[in-house]
């Protein structure tokens, strides 16, 4: 087993020791390096410091941002799941039995991975700023990691195919025009919206509840939100998909 597909089987555990250290920042209390005020106030608060907004200004920009950034992960980690299938998005191994080239697959590569930044990227202004950093840099680091891995694998597994698949489709910033044919597959969106009902809650905390300016309240809209994603995902049945591989 190489580390690509030793990441990938725990990919979720990894994700979720990122988060929840971004979360509990141990350095603050530590090292005394950074403090806990979360990074949607400090980003308010350097941007009044810096005279281009007044801080009532400012943290409304900050908020529409964070949602505007939540809202686009909630798209492309819907867009995805529907074409590709919940029971691949969720699988512990690697599934190479053909290509998906539909959907937002024919305009980039890796739409989950680049929705799952997004949210986090919202996610991550509930966490100390410090904390925030370290998330974003941790997952991104996961993502190349995880991306690379599931590249070779593929590689290997569809070999030609998908070479020429990797020519026409960019790996993480979208193209709009695509000369990738659709192969006919159909998409699965109540399975989607199902098996995304994390960064669903995510974008709701942050374009809903941020307003009420009660950090306690969004990160337990947050675990809540959590603990109903895990539920949907058990109780979620199979979708037994096999895509073609473009023409």
């Amino acid at each position: 087993m190489n580390i690509g597909t030793l990441v990938f089987r725990f990919r979720s555990i990894l994700l979720w020791a990122i988060l929840l250290t971004g979360f509990w920042a141990p350095w603050v209390q530590m090292w005394a390096i950074g403090a806990r005020t979360p990074l949607l106030e400090w980003l308010a608060l350097e941007t009044t410091r810096a005279g281009l907004l007044t801080f009532t200004v400012a943290t409304p920009v900050v908020i529409v941002a964070g949602a505007l950034v939540a809202a686009l992960g909630v798209g492309l980690r819907l867009w995805g799941s529907a074409w590709l299938g919940p029971g691949v998005v969720v699988h512990t191994q690697m599934q190479g039995a053909s290509l998906t080239a539909d959907g937002p697959y024919r305009h980039v590569r890796n739409p989950l991975y680049l929705g799952a930044y997004c949210w986090i990227a919202a996610l991550s202004l509930l966490m100390p700023a410090t904390g925030a950093l370290f998330a974003l840099i941790g997952v991104a680091l996961l993502s190349i990691i995880l991306i690379r891995g599931e590249e070779s694998f593929l590689k290997s597994k569809l070999g030609q195919p998908y070479i020429d698949y990797l020519h026409s489709v960019p790996r993480l910033f979208p193209r709009l025009r695509t000369t990738v044919a659709p192969s006919g597959s159909q998409p699965h969106w109540g399975h989607a919206f199902l098996s995304e009902i994390l960064p669903i809650g995510v974008f709701i905390t942050i374009a809903f509840l941020s307003w009420t300016y009660d950090h306690d309240l969004m990160i337990r809209a947050v675990i809540i939100t959590f603990g109903l994603s895990l539920v949907m995902r058990a109780l979620l049945p199979p979708v037994k998909q096999e895509p073609d591989l473009p023409q």
